[in-house]
């Protein structure tokens, strides 16, 4: 019996490299990630004041609209989907569209501790919390013309009669509807590679520079 532990044991400690490698592998490179949001239904989208972006005033989340894709901040992370409900890919944070960067901490409703403290009415610090690389990157990012902001996307509200068991889960099929019943074209050339690569996003997976 004592043999047979020992065999046992051994057998483990053989295969748990391969165990450890197959864990790791599996998440490296999706492009699409659950990220334990469930919208039933098509969100009540409500344009933020002077900004070509949508929030959502009844979804407890840092949820909004802007060009034509759905944007998500949670747990330091952007991530983007070109429906209301996902499935969402990550954005690296050099490559957000300015004016996601530009909403202000008012309509974050499920805001992380450091905002606090932060002016309601403005943008968050992202340089000061992401570091002096980033906004080396993206120098700029909180200086526009206020008199000059495009025009919003019209909302896809076409997406609410797909609610609950009608909702098309697979990357496809979504494009596939979007481009028969939805006929704008994101102008932000950010949002743009976005929605050119359906089901991929940047492939850049959690980058965090």
């Amino acid at each position: 019996m004592l043999k047979l532990r020992h065999a046992i044991v051994a057998l483990i400690l053989s295969i748990a490299p391969l165990l450890s490698f197959a864990q790791v592998s599996v998440g490296i490179g999706l492009p699409n990630v659950s990220i334990g949001i469930n919208i039933p239904v098509y969100p009540q989208l409500v344009r933020i004041p002077d900004y070509p972006v949508y929030y959502a005033p009844h979804v407890v989340a840092n949820y909004f609209f802007y060009d034509g894709m759905y944007w998500v901040f949670q747990d330091d992370d952007w991530y983007v989907s070109a429906w209301f409900n996902g499935p969402w890919s990550p954005v690296a944070r050099v490559d957000l569209p300015a004016f996601i960067l530009r909403i202000p901490v008012r309509y974050y409703h499920h805001p992380p501790v450091y905002f606090r403290g932060w002016q309601p009415d403005r943008p968050p610090r992202w340089g000061e919390h992401w570091g002096h690389d980033w906004e080396r990157r993206r120098i700029d990012w909180d200086r526009w013309d206020r008199h000059n902001v495009p025009p919003p996307a019209p909302r896809p509200s076409y997406q609410r009669r797909y609610s609950g068991e009608r909702y098309p889960h697979q990357i496809e099929r979504q494009y596939e509807l979007n481009r028969e019943r939805y006929h704008y074209q994101p102008r932000d050339p950010v949002v743009r590679k976005q929605y050119q690569q359906p089901g991929r996003g940047h492939g850049r997976g959690r980058d965090r520079d």
